[in-house]
């Protein structure tokens, strides 16, 4: 590993208005805990391994994530780590209660004799947060979002958001979010709600750049914090080869050539697709950090790379040129 590559994924800056820090590349759980596919627990452990050698500091994990799994272990992973040397995020929004689930239940093969049912009361914050610090093992989290509230929305901000605003202020949580694969919703909690930050899925990449018409810059008037996952919108822009996925289904033929049209300019420039994507939403200057899941060591280096990988300003040029014409 470089020097530049330690520099770049071990810089921590602070999220939005809170005292939280976070490096700019974070390690999303979801994949780890079986999305899609399965993923044993030592592809898992050598996946964390890996990150933290590399210098990320923030991961993001949910008990919607293989119903439990991701937490359980991160937080076996984490638990032999300096606290304060590291930043978790959960989410709120999914309890888990027994139940059978098919195997890939919600695209994740995790963990059986689980459900999820939605509930974004105060009395559901609560017990979520008590259930994921049961199964991570950690002593606190330093963020909580409220997770995809998307029909949910004023039990979201008249129960999920008011218990987790007392948490804060009461110091049990240090930051307090959302995070969406939308951003009409997520505008209204950062107009209407005095929330940290916000986790933006797939709503700004090379693909789709929603996010910069009202968010993002709502977010940078307010000072809240942006971390934006999704950046390969879930699976194209790190290989846009027949069969892709976007926004977890198929790719439609008219994405796909516009990704391989992405993936020809960048080839020209000796550039990743990958590597473009993963960098781009840094140029906003609202964006705090990337949230890029992984599912092996592999992936989690191959992201490292391109998340440190120059990218020539002609090429910035050529790809927005590229957007602007598909609109």
């Amino acid at each position: 590993m470089t020097s530049a590559t330690r520099q770049w994924s071990t810089e921590r800056v602070p999220l939005g208005r809170s005292d939280v820090t976070v490096s700019r590349l974070g390690l999303g759980t979801a994949p780890l805990a079986g999305l899609f596919s399965a993923v044993t627990e030592d592809e898992a452990a050598a996946a964390l391994e890996t990150a933290w050698a590399t210098g990320i500091r923030y991961f993001d994990t949910a008990p919607h994530y293989g119903a439990g799994s991701a937490e359980r272990r991160l937080g076996a992973f984490l638990a032999s780590r300096p606290r304060a040397e590291f930043t978790v995020s959960t989410k709120v929004g999914r309890l888990l209660v027994p139940g059978d689930a098919a195997p890939g239940d919600e695209g994740f093969h995790g963990e059986p004799g689980l459900v999820r049912v939605r509930d974004y009361s105060a009395d559901g914050v609560y017990r979520s947060l008590a259930d994921s610090l049961e199964r991570s093992g950690l002593d606190s989290f330093d963020v909580v979002l409220i997770h995809d509230p998307d029909e949910h929305w004023e039990d979201a901000v008249t129960g999920a958001y008011p218990a987790l605003a007392r948490l804060r202020a009461e110091g049990a949580v240090r930051a307090i979010g959302v995070g969406m694969n939308q951003t009409a919703m997520l505008t209204r909690f950062v107009a209407e709600t005095d929330v940290d930050c916000v986790l933006v899925a797939g709503r700004y990449s090379l693909l789709d750049r929603g996010a910069a018409d009202d968010l993002l810059p709502l977010c940078d008037k307010r000072q809240v914090g942006v971390l934006v996952g999704g950046v390969f919108n879930s699976g194209i822009l790190a290989d846009p080869a027949s069969g892709a996925t976007y926004d977890y289904a198929p790719a439609p033929d008219e994405v796909r050539r516009r990704a391989l049209a992405l993936a020809e300019r960048c080839a020209a420039h000796g550039v990743p697709l990958a590597a473009a994507a993963l960098r781009f939403p840094l140029r906003h200057p609202a964006v705090t950090g990337v949230v890029v899941g992984a599912r092996n060591a592999r992936e989690v280096a191959e992201n490292t790379a391109h998340a440190t990988t120059s990218i020539p300003e002609a090429l910035w040029a050529e790809l927005d040129a590229l957007e602007e014409r598909a609109q």
